[in-house]
């Protein structure tokens, strides 16, 4: 096979695994000959070899086949021409690699370093695209300084909270930050998972030493998810070790996870307690403004992707409101829209929101219940929950009640003669009179659309 060839199948790998996989694994990799079957590449180091032959010598050895070539098997030598330790599809008798000397130790960890950012950070998450609210400001402050790469001021600084709600976003701002405004620090990226992966492996290879002195020259280590090594003791125990050598070198750590670090259970006290010697940062659930804010956001940035389509006042308030729980989901939404909207030439209304995101806009419904309503109404005007059912008809308790009524209309998939009943067997003719004049007066009296949007965030929180 010729190189010339070789390019060419590298674009194919390129459109198919992405720009980011194939600049960090396929790019350096240097087609040497083809023998007897056996593909042979140049790679800068062991630890690349090795991940290229579990990762990705499959679709490698498809696309030489079909392009023609017959290889069975993949083999990948450093630059002094020792093999690595092969796969399943590579060479299976390689040459034994010598001891590295401390010297070569050093420069194979900056290698392995730099090849080691497989957990690929996503462009679109920056600092620049990241939308501050309430909810997140202290996490994303707390981020801003770390990025700085200045003297550690808190260390480590743990960023926690549930699913979609910014922690991944932040720790790819913090790295990209560093890597523009300090490139000459070793910034690590990887997920828990990762980091047991690599811990299993050297433990198997017996190459235990070359782990911990990667792992322990880093400037800044990030790890994502660390709950992922909770219950896996021995994973613990070198994470917990790593973590102290960084410490006592004064090296920054970062640390996301799903929960308070006190809170995740089968991780060891020692290493909860070494997690919550830092900064300890909680990302709370998104609100109504944030929300709103993340779509006006990705509304900017589909802009020029399709600049031809229009989006209707109130889609963006009502998915706001809708998808509450999850930003991903959230995001998902606005994209399945605006493609929709592309592919059917239609300008996105309330209609075509509706009819695209009607599987999401269910599943994402909190199943908010009649009597839930009509408690945190009595609650709210200081009534007793009995006056809001009853037959009083003091405005006093016509009021609070006509907002109920309305809230079940809007929050529940109840019919009116369903919430009549509940409302001590009123007729849904009354239901339907309290719904329109609160409508009228959510347009006339403040205070009454004010009261209404605070126990409609309160019901849906």
């Amino acid at each position: 096979m010729t190189q010339e060839k070789w390019g060419l199948l590298r674009n194919k790998l390129l459109k198919a695994i992405g720009r980011n996989n194939y600049t960090t694994w396929i790019e350096p990799l240097e087609f040497q000959e083809l023998q007897d079957g056996v593909a042979v590449f140049s790679v800068p180091t062991n630890f690349m070899g090795n991940y290229v032959s579990q990762n990705f010598a499959d679709l490698i050895l498809y696309e030489m086949n079909t392009a023609g070539e017959s290889v069975q098997r993949l083999a990948f030598r450093v630059a002094a021409n020792s093999p690595v330790r092969p796969s399943k599809d590579a060479d299976p008798a390689p040459a034994a690699t010598p001891e590295p000397t401390l010297s070569q130790q050093a420069e194979v960890t900056h290698d392995a370093l730099e090849s080691l950012q497989a957990a690929p950070l996503d462009a679109r998450f920056t600092f620049d695209s990241f939308v501050v609210g309430k909810p997140n400001e202290l996490a994303h402050a707390a981020a801003r300084r770390v990025s700085e790469g200045g003297p550690v001021t808190f260390n480590p600084l743990v960023l926690y909270g549930g699913v979609g709600l910014g922690k991944t976003h932040l720790m790819h701002a913090i790295a990209w930050e560093l890597k523009t405004k300090r490139p000459e620090l070793n910034v690590l990226y990887l997920s828990a998972e990762q980091f047991m992966y690599r811990f299993v492996q050297a433990l198997r290879e017996r190459r235990m030493m070359d782990f911990k002195h990667l792992f322990r020259s880093v400037d800044v280590l990030m790890v994502d998810d660390v709950q992922f090594i909770a219950g896996k003791d021995s994973t613990q125990e070198e994470f917990f070790h790593t973590f102290n050598a960084l410490v006592d070198q004064n090296k920054q750590i970062i640390i996301s996870a799903d929960r308070a670090p006190g809170e995740i259970k089968d991780l060891e006290d020692r290493v909860k307690s070494r997690l919550q010697c830092g900064l300890v940062v909680d990302l709370h659930p998104t609100d109504y403004e944030l929300r709103l804010g993340i779509l006006q956001n990705k509304v900017q940035q589909y802009s020029s992707t399709y600049p031809d389509l229009t989006i209707a006042d109130g889609v963006l308030e009502f998915l706001a409101q809708r998808i509450s729980t999850n930003v991903r989901v959230l995001e998902g939404a606005l994209t399945r829209l605006f493609a929709f909207a592309s592919l059917v030439g239609r300008e996105i209304d309330m209609d075509l929101t509706q009819d695209c995101l009607a599987d999401v806009l269910r599943a994402s419904e909190r199943k908010i219940t009649v009597e839930e309503i009509q408690r945190k109404v009595s609650d709210y005007y200081n009534i007793r929950l009995s006056d809001i059912i009853g037959p009083k008809r003091l405005r006093s308790y016509a009021r609070p009640r006509q907002v109920a009524m309305y809230l079940c209309k809007q929050l529940t998939s109840r019919s009116l003669p369903e919430i009549g009943r509940r409302f001590g067997g009123r007729d849904h003719t009354t239901v339907m009179h309290g719904v329109k004049r609160i409508e009228e007066l959510k347009v006339t009296d403040g205070q009454i659309a004010e009261d209404v949007e605070m126990l409609r965030r309160s019901l849906e929180a």
